[in-house]
């Protein structure tokens, strides 16, 4: 199955194709199955759930089995149907689902860490089962046999995890960090970080020279983020709903290092803190401020100007010194990234590029479907229906 790339008009959006409702508490995960319009949920109400799309074009449960413990994350690998649970009581449960999605078996269970597992990823390649917990751990676990192989300690309960299959390197988010969210893309090698500060941030981990991008386009925490490498976007989710496409195919700048003075790098006067220099002149200290696309420390009255700066990742008004907004030309302030409304918590996000389908999950109890076909460019190849 091969995907098509389209022009996307600016009036694309997401389009809702259903609402997918029956749990009793928070969605944790939700994951498109390939090739097949179902969806599986995962939930606080401590239940696994597999939906179909029935004739009536509604989903619904073709398999509902309740666990001991609330379920916090999920790895599902359709290949071989093995589907992995993290549950709240610092376990892991595998399945294995029947090949008409009816049916599914208890394989073994995973003693993986002493409290909630927050994240995982099933390696077939390795055999491994790799998760976080908030016992401040990640761990890895032969799945063959079930024993652990490792476990590595943090100062703060670990809250993401990817997993790179070449090089068999884990990359942890933890809670100090405020990191909510990571997708690791292996073909470009970068990785993407979303946070409670409502950034996310692009490292390149290929260049190998602590390249970082910013992107500022959110006013809540960022809790779901997944690069799309075929028409290089990259999407991002909050937990206010907000749901923002990123054009990476684009010329980006870093945004700058905030320096440090002692007086506004403009005007010279003295910020507060100086008292020889306030002495001195016989004035009362400025307020610090950066600004954006400079970096440089400035008082308020060298930097009253606010604009746009997509190129730095900037997508909403932030402050610039007035001689840096003097340098951003109307192009400069040309968006770079799409905003759209989920009108619900979204903390879990999975998409299916190649039919340009989203699934979005949260606090809500509600699971949501979306078409994505005129925000991400992508369409179903000629002939191809899904049941």
């Amino acid at each position: 199955m091969a995907a098509e790339i389209h022009s996307r008009p600016q009036t694309s959006r997401p389009v809702l194709l259903n609402k997918i409702e029956g749990h009793s508490d928070a969605v944790n995960a939700a994951v498109l199955i390939p090739k097949e319009d179902g969806v599986i949920t995962v939930s606080e109400d401590r239940t696994i759930r597999v939906w179909l799309k029935r004739d009536s074009g509604q989903y619904w449960p073709s398999i509902y089995h309740t666990v001991s413990s609330p379920c916090s994350c999920m790895s599902y690998h359709h290949d071989s149907r093995r589907i992995f649970i993290g549950q709240d009581n610092g376990a892991i449960v595998e399945f294995l689902i029947s090949e008409d999605f009816n049916k599914m078996n208890h394989v073994k269970t995973y003693p993986a860490h002493q409290s909630r597992v927050t994240d995982m990823v099933f390696s077939l390649e390795s055999g491994w089962v790799v998760s976080t917990g908030q016992d401040k751990s990640v761990s890895w676990m032969c799945t063959e046999s079930g024993a652990m192989l490792g476990r590595h300690y943090f100062t703060s309960w670990a809250s993401c995890l990817q997993y790179d299959q070449e090089t068999q390197h884990a990359f942890v988010g933890d809670y100090s960090g405020s990191v909510g969210a990571l997708w690791w893309d292996p073909v470009q090698r970068l990785l993407f970080s979303g946070a409670s500060d409502h950034s996310v941030i692009m490292w390149d981990i290929g260049g190998r020279k602590g390249r970082t991008l910013l992107l500022q386009g959110h006013h809540d925490r960022v809790q779901a983020v997944r690069y799309l490498q075929l028409t290089r976007q990259l999407l991002s989710c909050s937990v206010d709903g907000g749901i923002t496409v990123w054009n990476m195919d684009t010329q980006r700048e870093e945004a700058p290092q905030w320096l440090d003075s002692d007086s506004c790098q403009k005007c010279e006067q003295p910020f507060f803190w100086n008292i020889k220099q306030m002495w001195d002149s016989k004035t009362i200290g400025l307020r610090q401020h950066h600004c954006r696309k400079c970096g440089k420390a400035v008082c308020a009255k060298c930097s009253t100007k606010r604009s746009t700066f997509p190129p730095m990742g900037f997508e909403f008004q932030v402050r610039v010194c007035d001689s840096c907004y003097d340098t951003i030309k109307e192009e400069d302030r040309t968006a770079l990234a799409t905003f759209h409304e989920g009108k619900h918590n979204i903390a879990h996000m999975d998409i299916d590029p190649s039919r340009g389908l989203m699934v979005t999950g949260g606090s809500g109890h509600i699971v949501k479907v979306w078409d994505m076909t005129q925000v991400v460019g992508c369409s179903l190849a000629t002939g191809f229906s899904p049941r």
